[in-house]
Parts: structure tokens; C-alpha cells; sequence
């Protein structure tokens, strides 16, 4: 059985989906308070995810705009900087 912290993070699509999903949940009103809470706390970590996405594409964005002369779309390096999802 797998621990919880091996677990693939998702990717941030996947978080924000995940995310629209919990707030059109809580937006129907039809969950009860339990299951609301519960939701709400599953939201903040998509939400965290997302955040650290957008951080991580932040950083790559800098060091690829401080690098002399950039780097252009179809290099190789460029799939190593922003890194390759699974």
C-alpha cells in the first residue's frame, strides 16, 4: 500500500479542476455542513497546488528571461527549464 506522501502531486490543471469541481460543490448548497468543511479543506490544498504551479512557472519564466539572448521555442533546453509532465 502506497504512503501518502509517494503520491503523485497533481499537475496544475488537474488541481484546478479539481478545485472548480469542490467550488461548484459548495456553491449548490446541497452539501451538509460535514461534507462542506470537508470540501472547503480540499479546495485549500488544489488551491495550494495551484499556487506552487504558478510559482514554479514564475521562476522558470525569470531565469529564462535573465538568460543572455533568451531561449527560443524549439530548444531543447527549453523542455528541460519547464520540465516534461507524465
Amino acid at each position: 500500500m502506497a504512503g501518502k506522501g509517494k503520491e503523485k502531486e497533481p499537475s496544475f490543471e488537474e488541481a484546478l479542476k479539481g478545485l472548480e469541481d469542490v467550488v461548484a460543490r459548495l456553491e449548490s448548497g446541497d452539501a451538509p455542513l460535514e461534507e462542506s468543511i470537508r470540501l472547503f479543506e480540499e479546495g485549500m490544498r488544489h488551491s495550494e497546488t495551484c499556487r506552487k504551479r504558478l510559482d514554479e512557472a514564475d521562476r522558470k519564466i525569470e531565469v529564462l528571461l535573465r538568460k543572455p539572448g533568451g531561449v527560443s521555442l524549439d530548444t531543447e533546453e527549453e523542455g528541460d527549464l519547464l520540465g516534461k509532465e507524465e
